[in-house]
């Protein structure tokens, strides 16, 4: 009985067997237009798109942009020794023998899946299965059926075994989101296919019939099982030893489950990145396009930002910050790190697209704006003195202050740039005329939108702080002006580099004369030793300048060494919220957290770089005589004479000016330029007393400086803005 069942199934499977081949043999039957159609010369392959891959300048991955389906093409010689063979040996192990259609196979896989009552072996051949996933519907028709068995014979008899073989290797479906066999090697083992050994690649082989059923990570059973029949599939037609099948099928499925395809390290830069690319060559090709795109950023310098914040602001009710470092040379992006507390909002990378007003650090572009105009910071003195200017359109005066109230009267520009004097910045704003200063910061690199108005000058502009680094690290260069750029060169599937794109290659630009990015630089190396800069300060040649803004909502500190530029903003992502108790008890400044952070990155990043000096211009300064003047126009109330020969000895009271840290001692580096002579001073303002603050303060950390620092002391009441612009501004954005 028995025996008449095994007989009966062979005849069933030779019978339907015959019907399929006579079927396929006679397309007319099903209608001429199923045949008609089969014209190998019009098959256009589905777009199915691959992966794009971003990686950091040391080639280590970033993270993948994928397309709608996880795939990344590899040739057949990278598929390793025994994904082949496995593909083969289950899929169709007379590949190498048939024509594109194997009516043999079909009759074997029929009495497989009868004898186990189930589907276990298909009967399409891998051309057809090719051609039915790239160039045809799915549609279960006999019309398709027919088309599909004309068209795999057309493509066999066009293309080569091998070709054929790594087209359906690359596109097959492997389950959970794997298009091709790199995909699913990464996924399932967390390594290229190249390194797959005989069982892992029986696994893979084994999945595409049915990914659901056999998917290892939910349904192991049954994968084991699928694969020790691939690797029975191999023993039958020879393509393993009885010992290579016993040994692997003893082994576990060892599964690995890979992040190559989720994992984004970096993922603010990573996003930044990612919109450059739209930007350049739009959505579907950056999704779908497999580029392989090699950006600026430095892992170690990325780590270095983020450990230097995250030391600085280590409790979970401190602010958030943001640092972009960046090559004066190129203009390429060193690191970009955003580091925000829980509860925080991490919607947007603060570092790019973080807009806030930039406090004193915008007084550089004023300087620079002066330096531009022949007025020498060191011999051009003018009122630290209470101001009060009538602007058209307000009716209340604009009353921009030094932060307590603190006064020298006349003084040198550079003098005032270390106290970071707001009213001799108003003064000198105002004769410059607010469009030099914002002609200057756009010149330099300051892209977003800057009203000119009398405020500028104090920082009233929103600005991001990459904006602030590509700006400084102009100065840092010299004067010459490099595009900030994450990109270094990108990678089509065909293996050419866009060149066209211009990606890496330096777009340097003079935008000042070099003798005033150096002079401008002079002032702010000392204001790293002798001003409000000096807990940013470690030893090395290095300018910079600190911000504050009113309120105390943002904290800056922008700085350079002859090789490196790096912009640190601290706040609170919603915007104007004060930052007053946070730094110990006291307000947070420019030149506390912001400086410290610079200091601690700035101290690991420049290590392995060389020590340099700025560079020595070659032009020679083209000072003209310069007397403050009336403003251009402006109504203005008090006196306001300045005279060279007057008050400014070079001394400092014990405040804290435009907001930023208290001065210390000055530092034997450099001397400042001030007018030789001994001059008489005033008298400095006391102090008022503030009552203590809350929370109670924490226990000062050791900072490294070059001489010893002053604790910071609660600061008192705030006092009325000082980046009051003329007509009300809009708050900050992020």
């Amino acid at each position: 009985m028995a025996a008449n069942r095994r007989r009966g199934v062979a005849l069933l499977a030779l019978a339907v067997a015959g019907l399929v081949v006579a079927l396929l043999g006679a397309g007319a039957l099903t209608g001429a237009a199923a045949l008609g159609s089969c014209d190998i010369s019009t098959l256009r392959p589905v777009q199915i798109g691959q992966n794009s891959f971003v990686y950091a300048a040391d080639n280590s991955l970033l993270g993948s942009i994928p397309a709608e389906r996880n795939r990344q093409p590899i040739s057949l010689a990278r598929t390793g020794p025994w994904v082949a063979k496995a593909t083969v040996a289950i899929e169709d192990r007379r590949f190498y023998e048939h024509d594109g259609v194997d009516a043999e196979a079909i009759a074997r896989a029929l009495v497989k899946d009868i004898r186990a009552g189930k589907v276990v072996e298909g009967g399409s051949t891998i051309t057809q299965q090719l051609v039915r996933n790239l160039y045809i519907s799915r549609e279960r028709t006999l019309e398709r059926k027919v088309k599909e068995a004309c068209l795999a014979i057309k493509l066999s008899r066009a293309r080569s075994k091998q070709r054929i073989l790594t087209d359906y290797l690359n596109q097959v479906y492997y389950g959970n989101q794997a298009y091709g066999v790199e995909s699913a090697s990464q996924i399932y083992y967390s390594k290229p296919a190249r390194q797959l050994n005989l069982p892992e690649s029986a696994l893979l082989a084994g999945l595409p019939q049915l990914p659901s059923l056999y998917d290892p990570f939910r349904n192991g059973s049954q994968a084991r099982e699928r694969r020790n029949r691939v690797l029975g599939a191999m023993l039958e037609t020879r393509s393993i030893t009885p010992a290579q099948y016993r040994w692997a099928v003893r082994r576990s499925l060892n599964l690995k489950p890979g992040r190559r395809y989720s994992r984004i390290r970096e993922p603010y830069f990573f996003g930044y990145v990612r919109d450059e690319l739209i930007r350049a060559y739009g959505p579907n090709t950056v999704r779908s396009g497999g580029l392989k795109v090699y950006t600026t950023i430095d892992r170690n310098y990325q780590r270095f930002a983020v450990e230097a914040i995250r030391k600085t602001l280590d409790e979970r009710s401190d602010p958030s910050a943001a640092l972009v470092s960046i090559d004066p040379a190129n203009g390429h992006i060193r690191a970009m790190a955003t580091v925000t507390r829980r509860r925080q909002s991490r919607q947007f990378n603060l570092a790019a697209q973080g807009r806030r007003q930039a406090g004193s650090t915008f007084k550089t572009f004023v300087l620079a704006a002066a330096v531009a105009e022949g007025i020498d910071p060191s011999s051009t003195y003018y009122q630290s003195a209470p101001l009060s200017v009538k602007l058209p359109g307000n009716e209340k005066p604009w009353e921009p202050e030094t932060y307590d109230n603190s006064y020298i009267g006349s003084t040198a520009i550079a003098r005032a740039t270390l106290r970071s004097d707001n009213t001799v910045y108003a003064r000198l704003t105002l004769d410059l005329g607010a469009e030099k200063v914002v002609a200057m910061a756009r010149r330099l690199g300051i892209r977003s939108s800057l009203n000119a108005v009398p405020a500028v000058g104090l920082g009233a502009a929103d600005v991001s702080p990459l904006e602030m680094a590509s700006a400084y690290a102009t100065l840092a260069s010299g004067g010459i002006y490099s595009k900030p750029t994450a990109i270094q060169r990108v990678r089509f599937p065909n293996g050419k580099v866009d060149v066209d794109a211009g990606w890496g290659e330096p777009k340097r630009k003079r935008v000042v004369a070099d003798w005033v990015a150096a002079e401008v630089t002079r002032v702010l190396e000392d204001n790293m030793t002798q001003g409000t800069g000096t807990r940013a300060y470690y030893g090395a040649t290095s300018a910079g300048k600190t911000g504050t803004t009113d309120n105390h909502s943002d904290a800056w500190f922008c700085g350079y060494t002859p090789t490196l530029q790096t912009t640190v903003w601290v706040g609170y992502p919603q915007a104007q919220v004060p930052m007053l108790t946070q730094y110990y008890g006291g307000p947070v400044a420019g030149g506390t957290y912001p400086a410290e952070i610079w200091n601690t990155f700035m101290r690991r990043a420049t290590r392995s770089l060389p020590a340099r000096e700025f560079p020595t211009p070659e032009g020679e300064p083209q000072w003209r005589p310069h007397s403050p003047g009336r403003w251009g126009g402006y109504a203005w109330d008090g006196d306001d004479s300045s005279d060279d020969d007057s008050s400014d000895d070079g001394s400092y009271d014990d405040g804290s000016y435009d907001r930023d840290t208290p001065a210390p001692p000055p530092s034997p580096r450099n001397t400042p330029t001030v007018a030789p002579a001994p001059l008489p001073t005033l008298a400095p303002t006391p102090a008022p007393v503030t009552p203590p603050r809350a929370p109670a303060p924490k226990p000062a950390p050791v900072r490294p400086a070059p001489a010893p620092v002053p604790a910071p002391t609660p600061a008192p009441t705030p006092v009325p803005p000082v980046t009051v612009a003329p007509e009300p501004l809009p708050p900050p954005t992020t």
